[in-house]
């Protein structure tokens, strides 16, 4: 389950970096949503993955509140996926 989570993680995290500085400049600046649409979608079906694997992992490793509510916040920020790499998921 944890491997599972972590490589949901990266691949979130990826993708939400390349959604905020490949995407959005191509359609705001350039005037090519495409990539939005399909990076967009790509990368709402892994967050709702990682939603779901990390309260599934919450229980597992028995997390507090603090922790689960820590990592949802860092999902949402750019390269917060590697802080919750090293920080809580590498033993």
């Amino acid at each position: 389950m944890i491997k599972a989570f972590r490589i949901v993680t990266l691949l979130e995290g990826f993708s939400l970096l390349v959604l905020l500085f490949i995407a959005m400049p191509l359609k705001y600046i350039w005037n090519l949503p495409q990539m939005v649409q399909v990076v967009g979608m790509v990368h709402g079906i892994l967050f709702l993955l990682f939603v779901v694997l990390a309260i599934m992992v919450f229980y597992e490793l028995k997390w507090s509140f603090k922790t689960l509510g820590i990592i949802l916040f860092a999902s949402v920020i750019p390269f917060g996926a590697i802080y919750i790499d090293k920080k809580h998921l590498t033993r």
